[in-house]
């Protein structure tokens, strides 16, 4: 630890972008406070404020190697917790348009832990630093400044349990309060302009119920995922919960408003109607645990605050108050991660870095998952936007891979290593890849057959 930088920093929201944050922060501040209207300490069930929650995610193979770097030791405390890692093809049955990649291990660690679990885990973990100190169960009302608005000097908050209003001052305030900030109206409020916003709508819901089995079609693996294409748009994340062997979490996912029924008579029809039949035989004698509960996601979203001519002083966003991904391709918590580790690379460097610096190189952390996931869901044909000749020859050319690695392992691993941001996507399209592709496809794919290029659960 260098010089520290200030007294306080303050942390807006308990989001898994703000755990990672706080992380790098304790390293530059004396102190550094979080703010959340959730009840936080030791909770592990899924919270009011973040309904997604509630359904399947997964850490992608990048963000699980910025989890481990930052906290040493994660992985094997939550093996300890009963959260078994598998690797990420050889563990894991992914199909496509009804068929299996063929698998093969890619040496990337996949952890099949809930939301809420990986939540409390990084949560322990970041309790545990000495410059951490948690508010949680307050309401934040919003932002202070100098008189000017040029800078901003803490957030106005209240307690949950209180009628009163307070001021946290600090050095430097970080929004990491995820798709709902309130920064735009922030900004307006003190003169300044409201980003503009890129949106891919997509329609999308999550379903999701949890059953115990009476027989076990995972065997030694850890998941089965039916991916959803645009030639069979429906798709599941299906995997053993930690702790009892026989626990599942199955959530189903519809686009473009063909959502997954929650009664439970229209969820098994779902079920029942992926192109994987080995899930809808592995639930319809099985236990339900619950009753099935959904989430609507109606658009992917960009802020671009890299473009904004003008910003206060001393703060930063950060995490899917920047950008919120389509959830099923996982990305938004390994895009928080990279982008936690570009803030500590500006902090390295002795002051609190200029916005205008800080949200270019964000929008670097940002920008390959943004398009492969935006140039993914306009495989569509229901998706408004742009399709360039190279979005449609990109997605033309997945399609054809996603079907040549139910042959090869090595096209599975190629494609799975991109999906988790570990190679970036021109990996794919190197000579002896696109060698492989095109030599045992015919030249002419199956009508509306393409796929996105990712596809984990999560955010």
């Amino acid at each position: 630890m260098g010089e520290l930088l200030g007294d306080r920093a303050l942390l807006l929201g308990g989001s898994m972008a703000a755990l990672l944050t706080a992380r790098v922060l304790a390293d530059h501040y004396k102190e550094v406070v979080l703010v959340d209207r959730d009840e936080l300490t030791g909770v592990a069930e899924p919270r009011r404020s973040v309904p997604q929650g509630r359904h399947a995610h997964g850490l992608l193979g990048k963000g699980q190697q910025i989890f481990e770097r930052q906290f040493p030791g994660l992985q094997a405390e939550m093996r300890t917790a009963g959260v078994t890692p598998g690797d990420v093809n050889a563990d894991i049955r992914w199909y496509f348009n009804g068929r299996r990649l063929k698998p093969g291990r890619s040496g990337l660690v996949s952890i099949p832990a809930t939301r809420p679990v990986l939540e409390y885990h990084l949560r322990g973990r970041v309790q545990a630093i000495d410059a951490v100190r948690l508010r949680d169960r307050t309401d934040i009302i919003g932002l202070t400044s100098t008189a000017d608005g040029t800078r901003i000097t803490g957030a106005r908050v209240r307690a949950r349990d209180s009628d009163t209003e307070e001021v946290i001052e600090a050095d430097l305030v970080v929004d990491a309060t995820g798709r709902g900030s309130r920064t735009p109206a922030w900004l307006h409020e003190l003169g300044y302009d409201r980003p503009e916003e890129d949106r891919v709508k997509i329609g999308l819901a999550y379903t999701t119920r949890h059953y115990r089995l009476n027989s076990d079609p995972l065997g030694s693996d850890i998941a089965i995922i039916p991916v959803a294409t645009p030639a069979m748009p429906r798709g599941a994340f299906f995997y053993r919960l930690p702790g009892d062997g026989n626990r599942i979490e199955l959530s189903l996912t519809g686009i473009l408003g063909d959502h997954p029924p929650t009664d439970p008579d229209g969820f098994l029809e779902f079920v029942k109607s992926l192109p994987v039949r080995t899930v809808y035989e592995a639930i319809r004698d099985a236990e339900p645990i619950d009753d099935p509960v959904t989430h609507q996601f109606p658009a992917s979203m960009r802020r671009r605050y890299d473009k904004l001519p003008r910003f206060p002083e001393n703060y930063l966003v950060i995490g899917d108050a920047v950008c919120s991904f389509n959830p099923v391709y996982g990305q938004g918590m390994t895009a928080a991660a990279l982008e936690s580790l570009t803030l500590q690379r500006h902090l390295a460097n002795g002051a609190v870095p200029a916005a205008a610096d800080y949200f270019r190189d964000i929008a670097r952390d940002i920008a390959a998952p943004w398009d492969v996931s935006a140039a993914s869901d306009l495989g569509y044909a229901g998706v408004e936007g742009r399709r360039t000749p190279r979005i449609r020859l990109v997605n033309a050319y997945l399609g054809r891979l996603q079907r040549a690695a139910v042959h090869d392992a090595a096209l599975t691993n190629a494609f799975l290593r991109t999906a988790a941001l570990v190679d970036p996507p021109q990996r794919l399209f190197r000579p002896n890849t696109m060698f492989k592709v095109l030599r045992r496809l015919p030249a002419r794919p199956p009508a509306g057959v393409s796929a996105p290029l990712a596809a984990q659960p999560g955010r």
